[in-house]
């Protein structure tokens, strides 16, 4: 097993993963082995099952397809069982705090799952309110043990995703060390919505800084990040012996890249905006809002991943990456992110860079609960249970 390898959990066992750099760069790489060494266990058909029983708890606070099914499908690899928590059937809805809340749903609990991520400044703040309960509960007897939680995407980071992403690189070059002077291009591109979360390209610049690697933010002018998560990737760039740029051009971003990644997203000072808005339930303002972003938006159709732009990549072969649903031009929209022929050409390898989100999560729920997960692997492997009789 692969985890033979990993030396210490300290900084996994009972924490929270809710920002992938606040984690140590062991700690990223002992989640990555135990997600490869839980996936290698089921295609051998070996039970990685270490719950008998136990609650996962979900809780989505905005619309999912891929994450959802991957925190349900991880719960379930590992032997629990999952509940969701529907807001507007529950008493969140008549006014219960989230320090009651966290504590009624935690008595039999290991791990929450949450997804916050539209109110900027919020997301993220709630996940820690959610922690602070259950320390407060666990302190005072109330649960038995303090179940940890998983950022399933914020206002700042989407490290699900992200961590995903980069075990999908890892498997495609070979090893972690080869991706150091890759050049990945996480660049803007146009969709014909707004109001998309900042996390996925925070996530991308604010890991992939730490591998060494050149990385470029592209986005057309005012289409800016969380400054704060800028600043901190360019710093870890420093540290990793990689590199870090911001452009405003596709074209510059695309030269010469091993990887692209063309994804939309709201810009920083229009989440702000609409933050305030749905706060306010301005109806109006979010419609007016809407419309001014749109037509700012159709200003840059011309940030669109197409086989012209491929082309100015490295040998005119880079890999191509999203999180998904892509906006596809001519199939899910009339202009979006990527042209058809560039989607459908990646179709099979985004697929597979989606498969590892389960595994991801399940890794992060495992370390989470165990001290050694390296002889938790090896004692399932040894005992061979089939998960398929």
């Amino acid at each position: 097993m692969n985890t033979k390898k990993t030396s210490s959990n300290a900084g996994l066992y009972g924490k929270d993963f809710l920002l992938t750099w606040e984690k140590s760069r062991e700690d990223l790489e002992t989640i990555l082995t135990v997600a490869e060494d839980l996936k290698m266990l089921r295609d051998r058909n070996i039970s990685p099952k270490c719950f008998d029983s136990g609650l996962a708890i979900s809780q989505f606070r905005d619309n999912s397809t891929r994450t959802r099914f991957s925190f349900a499908s991880a719960a379930n690899l590992l032997g629990l069982a999952v509940q969701d928590l529907d807001e507007g059937k529950s008493q969140i809805a008549h006014g219960e705090t989230v320090r009651e809340t966290s504590a009624m749903i935690s008595f039999l609990s290991d791990i929450i799952g949450i997804r916050d991520d539209m109110y900027l400044g919020a997301g993220n703040t709630y996940m820690r309110e959610v922690g602070a309960a259950l320390d407060e509960a666990f302190a005072d007897g109330v649960l038995p043990q303090r179940p940890g939680i998983i950022n399933l995407q914020c206002d700042i980071d989407h490290p699900t995703q992200s961590m995903a992403d980069l075990l999908h690189l890892k498997t495609v070059f070979g090893s972690l060390e080869n991706l150091k002077g890759k050049k990945i291009a996480m660049t803007w591109a146009y969709s014909p919505s707004y109001g998309k979360p900042l996390s996925v390209p925070q996530g991308i610049i604010g890991l992939m800084t730490r591998m060494g690697m050149q990385v470029d933010l592209a986005y057309p002018e005012g289409y800016g990040l969380i400054p704060e998560v800028v600043e901190l990737s360019g710093k870890q760039a420093g540290e990793s012996g990689g590199n870090f740029r911001v452009v405003n051009s596709m074209e510059e971003a695309f030269k010469d890249a091993d990887i692209v990644y063309p994804k939309s997203w709201a810009p920083f000072h229009v989440m702000e905006r609409r933050t305030g808005l749905l706060r306010n339930n301005d109806h109006d303002g979010l419609k007016g809002l809407e419309k001014e972003c749109l037509a700012n938006n159709a200003k840059y159709k011309n940030w669109e991943c197409t086989e012209e732009k491929m082309k100015l990549t490295k040998e005119g072969k880079a890999l191509y990456m999203h999180c998904l649903p892509a906006d596809i031009s001519g199939v899910s929209c009339n202009e979006g992110e990527v042209a058809a022929t560039v989607f459908e050409r990646y179709r099979v390898p985004l697929y597979k860079q989606a498969g590892f989100k389960p595994y991801i999560i399940a890794a992060i729920m495992l370390t989470n609960r165990f001290k050694d997960p390296a002889g938790m692997l090896q004692n399932l492997e040894q005992g061979a249970g089939k998960r398929v009789r």
